[in-house]
């Protein structure tokens, strides 16, 4: 990321002979399903979940996921918003027992996000938000799809009210610029949940799922499962008291950078886990 006339020639030589072989090697090793695994930290103790992610349906979503993994960007990040069929995360830290939003534009700044969402159409103004890969949004997934049942993993982005801001976006596979996007649409940040319920329909048409828990039965669900030890936690807490407590956060879209939609003032109130569960690390395994 981030001498001699002759040997400086031979340095730049090699340079670029070991830049074009990366490359190469990268395409070759890159598949229609790249594998993940996201580590949570939850009352002491790690639990890990490999998840297999597509290509195929989403390859923006899954490009811009694996970018800001190899960036660090999910490491020490929390779940802030828990329910019984979801695990919402990839926007906050949580500091002394107060959740604490993540600025995620200042971060990525510096990361040369992959762009496919823009301000104008001359591709200079890339916004480091994902063109949308579902049906709300124009798109028709063609060849495999998951879908919403347990295991799925999901790209989020934040409400946006009645905002009618218009971007420019860059479909996959299509290299012409597509007009009079709608923002609220295509402005997933790093927001991202895993689906833990059966069967979620009412979703599809308006979140991306772009992978699935390989293992959900047992890395999330089983015996040793992050979810099951969550359950048992519950279980020993004193009678009348939840595991979550509510947290309203005022302004969702605080660091938006379109002034309509910051300047909105839009709030959110979220079940925060009382025992925090911290995303350790986010792994790329295979490309």
């Amino acid at each position: 990321m981030k001498k001699k006339l002759f040997r400086r020639v031979a340095t730049i030589g090699v340079a670029a002979v070991l830049a074009v072989g990366a490359t190469a090697m990268f395409s070759g090793c890159s598949t229609d399903n790249p594998e993940i695994t996201i580590t949570y930290t939850f009352n002491g103790k790690d639990y890990e979940v490999d998840y297999k992610l597509s290509r195929k349906s989403a390859p923006q979503t899954v490009q811009h996921f694996i970018e800001l993994a190899d960036n660090g960007y999910y490491e020490g990040l929390c779940v802030h918003d828990y329910d019984s069929a979801n695990l919402f995360a990839g926007g906050y830290t949580y500091e002394d027992g107060t959740l604490v939003e993540k600025n995620y534009f200042e971060a990525v700044k510096d990361y040369d996000l992959t762009q496919s969402v823009f301000q104008t159409d001359d591709r200079a103004t890339g916004m480091n938000t994902v063109y949308g890969e579902f049906s709300k949004n124009g798109v028709s997934v063609n060849g495999s799809k998951y879908t919403h049942t347990a295991g799925a993993l999901v790209m989020y982005y934040t409400d946006k009210g009645t905002d009618n801001t218009r971007v420019y976006t860059l479909r996959s596979g299509n290299n012409e610029i597509q007009s009079n996007s709608e923002y609220k649409y295509n402005s997933a940040t790093s927001l991202f949940y895993t689906f833990t319920g059966e069967s979620k329909p009412a979703s599809e048409s308006l979140y991306c799922v772009f992978g699935m828990a390989m293992d959900f039965e047992n890395q999330l669900n089983g015996e040793d499962g992050l979810l099951t030890a969550i359950s048992d936690f519950t279980s020993e807490l004193s009678e009348g008291q939840s595991f979550t407590e509510e947290h309203t956060e005022r302004n969702i879209n605080q660091y938006d950078p379109v002034d309509s939609v910051r300047n909105a003032i839009i709030s959110a109130t979220f079940n925060v886990p009382i025992e925090p569960i911290i995303i350790k690390s986010v792994k790329v395994n295979k490309y």
